[in-house]
């Protein structure tokens, strides 16, 4: 069974990263450039399964997400709130070289740094730390919850998101179905069946099939929600050509739509002062 150790250093996923964002006309979601870079990487599924400790996430996607937060330090990269990731100019004219060395220009960055504020609170290294921390702590909490407490909070989740008639149903036997709603897009209304996993590892292939098998004929959508993540098997098999397509919301994008609907995640701004020396001068 592969392991921690069997993955690529932390060092050799920047150039294919650039390069996977560069090819896809300099702009990718998180899932579009996971998908991608594994891909380049040459990473089996199985590597790419490899939990990270006894988080729900997989070790690629946590490497992957500190890459996203280097690339950023150093000013070659830039996102959105919607979660979307664009490469900058100064990262496109970026060659191998200086790419390889971004981890240790981003540690001497943080050293310097430490050393020209000596005590006072790091501010900036605390900034880009919380995307990861923040998300952690949540999961753990999702994870803690009751499983009909999970999917009366998958409830809520579609209800603040325009769904009506969400109903929790969680009757067993039933390929997985845990609840119903209606979405409304303009003149047109789908109705949604829902399956909830408060889970720690990933979702298989075999799932989606059995939920697709559930929902003939009776829905017009499927949507699966879970705190951990979906194997590369289950994406291509929610996407598969002739078949339903099954929406998926993993742990990250959980996180983020439950701070975006203020849901258990609030938001606190961090307030710093700067001291103008020159004002002083002039008095």
């Amino acid at each position: 069974m592969p392991t921690k150790s069997d993955l690529p250093s932390f060092e050799s996923y920047f150039r294919p990263t650039v390069e996977c964002v560069k090819a896809r006309g300099g702009s990718m979601t998180i899932e579009e450039m996971e998908e991608a870079v594994a891909a380049a990487m040459e990473l089996t599924d199985e590597l790419r399964a490899i939990p990270h400790g006894e988080g729900p996430r997989s070790q690629f996607d946590y490497e992957l997400a500190w890459v996203r937060t280097y690339l950023k330090k150093v000013g070659a990269m830039e996102n959105s709130e919607r979660g979307v990731w664009r490469l900058t100019p100064a990262g496109a004219a970026m060659n191998e070289a200086e790419l390889a060395a971004i981890p240790r220009r981003v540690r001497e960055m943080d050293r310097q740094r430490r050393q020209d504020r000596e005590a006072e609170p790091e501010i900036e290294a605390v900034e880009d730390a919380i995307e990861l921390n923040w998300k952690d702590k949540l999961l753990t909490a999702l994870l803690g919850m009751a499983p009909d407490g999970f999917e009366r909070l998958c409830q809520r989740i579609l209800r603040e998101s325009g769904f009506t008639k969400v109903e929790v149903t969680g009757r067993t036997g039933d390929g997985g179905i845990d609840g119903t709603g209606v979405l409304r897009v303009n003149l047109l209304s789908f109705h949604v069946l829902f399956q909830s996993k408060r889970i720690k590892g990933s979702v298989g292939a075999p799932v989606i099939r059995d939920f697709r098998g559930a929902m003939v004929g009776r829905a017009d959508k499927g949507l699966i929600i879970t705190t951990s993540s979906f194997t590369p098997e289950a994406r291509r098999e929610a996407t598969r050509d002739g078949a339903p397509a099954i929406d998926l919301v993993d742990g990250d994008a959980l996180c983020d739509l439950l701070k975006q609907l203020k849901l258990g995640v609030s938001i606190r701004l961090i307030e710093e002062a700067e001291v103008d020396p020159s004002y002083f001068n002039g008095i």
